[in-house]
């Protein structure tokens, strides 16, 4: 039987040809291809603020001005491709966007000046949310439906050993050969890695019925959705603190001038614990109680971070926050897309990725406020405040708003 969800009809030949199989050809290209376009960005991150020292001489203001465009454009951009690819042929618009991505890391090696690379990096910032979004909402499509909850939990997997890997890679070839424009290359070349993976993805072919639909916020924001999104905005606040914050809290509060790196090791590895050990209940469609315990675990991990000052704490509050966020994050996810009706799966995965977005500028934003005024202490005293917040907000509202509005 074919089926058809707002516009869009798929061959039952497809669905039959991957029933019940999760690592199927197509989902692994995907989750390659978004190991790439991850891989590519992180190798960057860590160095571009040297880059610009170094390059052109930038101070610190002038490089957080630069900086902060391309996540600036990679929110409002969220929205749109959520539209784009729930209207026109998805997988055209993931080639579009993927070409663009790859595109710009060429555009670094033209920016001879300060204003030229502020551009460049401010459009692909562009690039890069349409991209996260196409490709998500691909993986998607490629699952079979029996399958999908526990797919969606291991897709993330490749953004967390690419975001664990990549700075780690991108800093010892730099120590290594103190050339900027061979990391370029490096990103380069793994961008196109990820785009011929991409090419190479076979979707169902999809029928859009040209129908007048009156452009309003549905078409940009699943309103069917909209605790869920604000839910996760106390959790990306946290986050954006922590993301940020970390080092120098560290110092001035608790005296670690080492050992960063470690912790942010340990927070990789409990994402991927997680993510690995929940498969099992992502698979039986325990979402909620996902959720919950993610959300409980990360309370915890923050309140021992900021109430325990001892080494123990040190390093045992960021394997409970990623086991805690790993969980959060799929079964968010998984939440969003179920509420929505097939052909809003791009406008979900939108969703979501925007309302982490505001919560960690949020963070970001707030939390120097916060530590210039009062200091770092009461900016982390905040973070355990509002993960209880949305926790709370999770177990009294959250949950039931989701299980009245559940589609499958």
């Amino acid at each position: 039987m074919a089926w058809s969800g707002g516009g869009i009809t798929r061959p039952a030949s497809f669905s039959s040809s991957i029933v019940d199989t999760l690592w199927n050809r197509n989902y692994l290209k995907v989750m390659t291809a978004n190991f790439s376009l991850f891989f590519a960005f992180y190798i960057l991150a860590p160095l571009l603020p040297l880059y610009l020292y170094e390059q052109f001489g930038a101070s610190k203001d002038i490089m957080g001005v630069v900086l902060s465009g391309y996540t600036l454009t990679a929110l409002l951009s969220r929205p749109i491709s959520g539209f784009l690819v729930d209207a026109f042929d998805r997988k055209r618009m993931l080639m579009v966007f993927y070409a663009l991505f790859f595109i710009f890391f060429a555009g670094y090696f033209a920016a001879g000046s300060l204003l030229l690379f502020a551009i460049v990096r401010t459009l692909h910032g562009g690039a890069f949310g349409g991209l996260t979004v196409a490709n998500s909402t691909v993986a998607i499509d490629v699952l079979p439906s029996s399958r999908r909850n526990e797919g969606i939990g291991y897709y993330g997997l490749s953004n967390n050993f690419a975001m664990a890997l990549a700075p780690s890679a991108g800093i010892a070839i730099y120590q290594y050969t103190g050339r900027f424009e061979l990391l370029f290359w490096v990103a380069l070349v793994v961008a196109g890695i990820g785009l011929a993976v991409d090419h190479t993805v076979t979707l169902p072919k999809q029928t859009v019925e040209r129908k007048k639909r009156p452009l309003s916020i549905r078409r940009f924001f699943l309103l069917r959705g909209w605790l869920l999104a604000v839910n996760m905005v106390f959790f990306g606040f946290c986050f954006g603190v922590l993301q940020n914050y970390l080092a120098i809290y560290s110092k001035e509060v608790m005296g670690v001038t080492t050992g960063t790196g470690v912790f942010f090791i340990l927070l990789s590895s409990g994402l991927v614990v997680t993510r690995l050990m929940g498969a099992k209940s992502l698979r039986k469609g325990r979402l909620t109680r996902i959720a919950a315990v993610g959300a409980l675990l990360s309370t915890f991990g923050y309140g021992i971070f900021v109430f325990c000052n001892n080494s123990v704490g040190y390093f045992l509050s960021p394997l409970l926050i990623g086991l805690g966020n790993g969980s959060i994050w799929p079964a968010f996810m998984n939440m969003t897309v179920n509420v929505a009706v097939d052909d809003q799966r791009g406008t979900a995965n939108s969703t979501l990725l925007v309302s982490w977005d505001v919560g960690m500028g949020m963070g970001l934003l707030l939390g120097g406020v916060m530590a210039e005024h009062a200091g770092y202490a009461f900016a982390f005293h905040a973070v355990v405040v509002m993960q209880l917040a949305g926790t709370a907000l999770f177990l009294l509202a959250t949950r039931s708003f989701f299980l009245k509005r559940r589609l499958r």
